[in-house]
């Protein structure tokens, strides 16, 4: 299920991308990066009243404060994703994030940072990640 889920929210990445990028067109980056966040809080209240309605005071529980961070790092990956979707196209735009997303990913768990379980190297997933970055040069090339 779990892969399944990862396909969906790549997709919708690349769909949001390119619906949030045709947005600015219409308005400007922090005005459109303003109306997006604000209908995602309005989803996200909507699934919360009919999903539990846990109390927010608990998030303050988290014993890594740095973790309240999310919402201001999610208003700085909408403002990247349609900047880079304007200047690149959606398609390399993409790979360039999914590559980078990877990579981050890997030295979070190489290092076992922000509570993440510290995984060993291994010479097959710096392999894999070296082919991504040959497949965004094959891309690119003309």
């Amino acid at each position: 299920m779990g892969w399944l889920i990862a396909l969906i929210s790549g997709a919708l990445m690349s769909i949001q991308g390119v619906f949030n990028t045709a947005l600015t067109k219409s308005s400007s980056l922090w005005t459109a990066n303003s109306f997006v966040q604000f209908t995602a809080w309005i989803v996200c209240m909507i699934a919360w009243f009919f999903t539990g309605r846990k109390s927010f005071g608990e998030l303050w529980q988290v014993d890594n404060k740095l973790m309240l961070l999310g919402g201001v790092i999610g208003a700085f990956i909408t403002m990247t994703v349609i900047k880079s979707m304007n200047d690149l196209g959606p398609a390399r735009s993409v790979m360039l994030i999914v590559v980078s997303q990877l990579v981050v990913a890997y030295v979070i768990e190489l290092l076992g940072i922000w509570g993440v379980e510290k995984q060993p190297f291994e010479f097959r997933k710096a392999i894999g990640m070296a082919l991504a970055i040959a497949g965004i040069i094959i891309f690119k090339w003309k």
